[in-house]
């Protein structure tokens, strides 16, 4: 195991600066938070329990995704009473993926990052068994659902939205796998790296390579409040994922020109025979209706898948930062502005 190492950080206040020594954890629990006032006393409880019965040397790093309930409360709250927080409050909702971001780019573990969910549908306990794989040269420890408790059609839904990932994407994406995961210094360094504004980080962990496995689980139901993820969210995670890691949006326009003419050829031929060999021609308005409509439609298909990669790069060409920080809180260093400065210092960001 490799020794703890330290982190020399500069900071000025009031026109005075100086240096304090923090020292780096070997794990980072990263759980981003949108609106879980029901949830988060629950969420710290567990924590705190894995934290002591662990020998690892842990911090947590809590997101604030721009909530509008008492949560960024209940952070400030905890990380200024237990120096193992870390409270990250970003400046609006940004979305789940970039929450996540913020929080690996936050995380100042010397071995490995922790990736949960807030809502404690991921058991923080399987840290033991992640870190375990980890230990035995893995870089990439990711889970695995093998059982859903859930609705049956988000459980329909969401097992063939990862089929589908599987058949058209050029990336090996694993089947039923999330978020949650283990992931070294050494990923989460890469994935720091990647500037990409539509996010889809199971499939950006993917892409990176390195050596990976998977550890089967039973997702629990979520015990309060409910689900932050909407259908409308979901469905740009989807897009995200195809968009991203996939060539088949592209491919498929192709594929829809060839099948139109296709149908335009057989119906060519078909005037021709009537009009040739049975001396006919063909009464065709309703046929030509459903043509017309049929071809607009494809085109309109077409256009539209043009537009999502259009869209994308028009964001991302636009180079703006993923993320606005609002104010970080974390408690080593506040305490050493409280013991070196006036108590006024005490309110600033860190």
């Amino acid at each position: 195991m490799r020794p703890k190492s330290q982190k020399n950080v500069l900071l000025s206040v009031f026109n005075r600066s100086f240096y304090i020594v923090l020292p780096e954890p070997q794990i980072s629990i990263i759980a981003p938070l949108y609106n879980e006032t029901e949830s988060f006393p629950r969420l710290v409880v567990r924590l705190n329990k894995v934290m002591e019965t662990s020998s690892l040397s842990i911090e947590v790093v809590l997101v604030d995704d721009g909530s509008r309930d008492s949560t960024p409360l209940l952070m400030q709250q905890v990380a200024l009473t237990d120096s193992r927080y870390h409270c990250v409050f970003l400046a609006r909702n940004y979305g789940h993926q970039i929450a996540l971001t913020a929080g690996i780019a936050a995380a100042r573990a010397s071995e490995a990052l922790f990736i949960i969910d807030g809502d404690l549908q991921d058991p923080p306990e399987l840290l033991t068994e992640f870190y375990q794989k980890y230990q035995e040269g893995y870089d990439v420890v990711y889970a695995v659902r093998k059982k859903r408790k859930e609705n049956w059609f988000k459980r329909t839904a969401y097992a063939a939205f990862y089929r589908f990932m599987r058949a058209i994407s050029y990336v090996d994406i694993p089947l039923d796998s999330g978020d949650f995961s283990l992931i070294s210094r050494r990923v989460a360094d890469v994935l720091n790296q990647m500037p990409e504004e539509s996010r889809f980080i199971r499939g950006m962990r993917s892409w990176i390579g390195f050596r990976q496995t998977g550890v089967e689980y039973e997702r629990d139901a979520r015990l309060d409040g409910e689900s932050k993820y909407s259908f409308k969210m979901l469905q740009g995670l989807a897009y995200n994922g195809i968009f991203n890691f996939s060539e088949y949006p592209v491919k498929i326009i192709t594929r829809l020109g060839m099948f139109t003419l296709g149908i335009a050829g057989l119906y060519l031929i078909q005037t021709l025979i009537k009009r040739f060999i049975y001396n006919d021609v063909p009464q065709g308005f309703t046929a030509l209706l459903f043509f017309i409509i049929l071809f607009s439609g494809i085109q309109l298909i077409a256009l539209g898948l043009i537009g999502e990669y259009v869209l994308r790069i028009f964001f991302q060409a636009k180079g703006r930062p993923l993320y606005v920080i609002r104010e970080v809180i974390q408690q080593q260093q506040r305490q050493s502005l409280q013991g070196q400065n006036s108590p006024k210092s005490s309110e600033n960001a860190v």
